[in-house]
């Protein structure tokens, strides 16, 4: 805000003015004291430069009083002016903020609703991902169960075609034993001991029940068409060999069992 200066009014000629005046006066009344009273003209002559003087000699602080005067009400129609246009600067600017404000709630909205949207879709996400993963495991659990289920029945196919081969060389290595030629039927024998150290690598075992040796129904069964067992049974040869898998019974013994001549005749 532009200052203002207190105006200043030149003194000196209307001192000079009341100086003239009063002389006037002054002369007046030495000139005609005698009759100054009896003449009203010059009377009112003689009062009229005295008071002509005197406002001469006033007027100036008059019109720097009204100056003044003139300066404060200006000075405060200016500062006025000031704060009307500071209220229409600050009334801008409150609606500026107001639109600004607006704006940021406009996109504080926008952005929730896309935050609405964005979760709602990774929800839809991870639930479509959840039940694709479901889906693929229970697949793959049957796929697995369908894989284990064809390894079972391939390894029980093979441990039988193990157990067949193994009864193919007992019986051939017994003909070797019957036909009465020891070199063949030990060659036979090497050959069946190398087949059965093999597939014992896998697990697969073979046993023999030594004749003699009591019958157990868990571990050795009759021929068929035999009587079955009675209690006290004993074994008079193995005609064929049992076999565990893992330590689990694939097939009991196939045995032959003592009669009572045998008994009495050992006995």
């Amino acid at each position: 805000m532009t200052n203002l200066t207190e105006p200043r009014v030149a003194k000196w000629p209307f001192i000079l003015g009341d100086l003239v005046l009063v002389g006037a006066a002054v002369a007046l009344g030495m000139t005609y004291r005698a009759n100054l009273l009896a003449r009203p003209e010059l009377l009112a002559l003689f009062f009229g430069a005295l008071a002509a003087g005197a406002g001469c000699l006033v007027t100036p602080w008059i019109l720097e009083l009204r100056a003044a005067v003139r300066l404060g009400e200006s000075a405060d129609l200016k500062a006025a002016a000031d704060q009307w246009q500071l209220a229409g600067e600050l009334a801008t600017r409150i609606a500026q903020a107001t639109a600004q404000w607006q704006g940021v709630q406009e996109q504080a909205g926008q952005t929730t609703t896309a935050a609405r949207e964005i979760a709602a879709r990774m929800a839809a996400e991870t639930k479509s991902f959840t039940e694709f993963m479901r889906q693929l495991d229970d697949g793959e659990k049957q796929r697995l169960r369908m894989e284990l289920e064809k390894l079972k029945r391939g390894e029980g196919e093979w441990i039988q075609a193990i157990v067949r081969l193994l009864d193919h060389t007992f019986l051939l290595h017994q003909a070797a034993v019957r036909s009465g030629k020891p070199g063949i039927a030990e060659q036979i024998g090497i050959f069946q001991s190398a087949c059965r150290d093999q597939v014992r690598r896998v697990g697969v075992n073979h046993f023999e029940p030594e004749p003699g040796e009591p019958f157990d129904a868990n571990r050795h069964q009759v021929r068929d068409g035999q009587p079955g067992p009675e209690a006290g049974a004993i074994i008079a040869e193995a005609l064929a060999p049992g076999y565990t898998f893992q330590g689990q019974l694939l097939r009991p013994a196939v045995v032959r069992l003592a009669e009572l001549q045998e008994l009495a005749a050992e006995g």
